[in-house]
């Protein structure tokens, strides 16, 4: 999980889609062996990092991007 920097909300990643994302938005997300989540978009499957929620993430709570930080809980 990541916590944001701003307000300190913690981010289960529960995904949003950009208003322009052109594809079917097929989601599922589940969890591997050793806790980590899996998420698969459309066919194409990651495990989100750091620099992913820093590049593409928008805070759910706050609206700030780019102030990503690992979380404790994690």
């Amino acid at each position: 999980m990541f916590i944001c920097k701003n307000c300190k909300s913690v981010d289960k990643f529960e995904l949003m889609f950009a208003p322009d994302y052109k594809g079917a938005r097929n989601f599922k997300q589940e969890y591997n062996a050793d806790g980590d989540i899996i998420i698969t978009v459309d066919g194409y499957t990651f495990m989100p990092d750091l620099n992913f929620m820093n590049g593409h993430a928008v805070c759910r709570y706050c609206g700030q991007i780019y102030i990503w930080d690992y979380s404790s809980d994690s």
